[in-house]
């Protein structure tokens, strides 16, 4: 069971979000300023952290820049009262990985609890688990059917960011300036070869489906 921190000292809010988070099998602590929540990070096991912003005490930004200046990599997902782009850029800035906007739609709230989990997970443990199929970073392996296809650097690199974001497109120039860098004059279409590659050497697996989205770049579809 994951184990999730409530930052808020709005008491009322605080609640909502932790009735909430526990009744879909979350573990939760609550903190109503930045000083109690260090405390509980000292004490205890947390995978993620859900922070207001405007807090006495320490306030979420001061929260957020102690523990990513602790190397403390756990996943942030900021809440504020506030749509500002200043705000924004600087939540990012400092390490949030997410930024949610008052009132909160509790239903998102979940949801992108879920896939900063999830994203966490795969970065910790540098492996994707789609069905029967095992992307394995660290030996750049794709498993699957009791067989062991591996993939060059870059193709595995390709398969790995897509499948990381299932259904999300991702442009040939992303990819290039990701795998080959901002200063490359390699032809962009040179993605168009190696994903091509990727379904030569993975004609077999199932579980998923690389799309080409005509005029904007890739994505992976996982397969029911």
């Amino acid at each position: 069971m994951n184990s999730i921190l409530i930052v808020e000292d709005d008491t009322q809010l605080n609640k909502l979000f932790s009735t909430v988070l526990t009744r879909h099998n979350y573990h939760v602590y609550s903190a109503y300023n930045g000083e109690e929540a260090l405390e509980i990070i000292d004490n205890q096991h947390i995978d993620l952290i859900i922070s207001d912003i405007m807090m006495p005490k320490i306030d979420g930004y001061e929260l957020i820049e102690s523990l990513r200046d602790a190397k403390y990599e756990t996943p942030v997902l900021m809440i504020t009262a506030k749509d500002s782009y200043q705000m924004l850029e600087k939540g990012f800035d400092i390490g949030t990985d997410d930024y949610m906007v008052k009132p909160i739609n509790v239903n998102e709230l979940v949801l992108r609890v879920r896939a900063l989990l999830k994203r966490a997970k795969i970065a910790v443990e540098k492996k994707i688990e789609l069905e029967n199929t095992t992307l394995d970073y660290d030996s750049l392996t794709v498993f699957f059917d009791d067989q062991a296809v591996v993939l060059p650097q870059k193709e595995f690199q390709i398969l790995y960011k897509l499948a990381s974001y299932p259904n999300k497109i991702f442009t040939r120039q992303q990819l290039m300036d990701e795998f080959w860098g901002l200063e490359s004059h390699t032809d962009e279409r040179t993605i168009d070869v190696h994903v091509n590659r990727i379904r030569e050497r993975l004609k077999e697996v199932m579980d998923f489906q690389l799309v080409t989205v005509r005029g904007l770049g890739y994505k992976v579809v996982k397969q029911s």
